[in-house]
């Protein structure tokens, strides 16, 4: 059964763009491991320094053993002091339905 993590992010302003590039990098370095499902990013439309990522893998442990610890990891988990205003908040989901709309 797949795995959702939900994060929630309150970014400095100043820090914004540092941020979504460092994430940018991470996101389309994971999408090429083997237990990735899918990732979206969306952005408060309220507040442009609030983000929330919906990531979804077919192994929680898996992600805590191997993923956390890839070396693509190391510059955004060591930047995320000084970029957030606060720590992430994160919870985790277990996927019961998916459904998606075709184009």
């Amino acid at each position: 059964m797949c795995i959702t993590y939900l994060i929630r992010f309150r970014v400095r302003s100043q820090q914004r763009e540092t941020f979504l590039a460092l994430l940018d990098a991470v996101l389309d370095a994971m999408r090429h491991e083997p237990t990735f499902r899918d990732a979206a990013l969306h952005r408060d439309p309220q507040d442009p320094d609030r983000f929330m990522l919906c990531e979804t893998w077919t192994s929680h442990e898996d992600v805590l053993e191997v993923q956390l610890h890839r070396p693509y990891r190391a510059a955004w988990h060591a930047a995320l002091p000084e970029l957030l205003q606060e720590p992430r908040d994160i919870t985790i989901w277990q996927r019961q339905r998916l459904d998606r709309h075709c184009a």
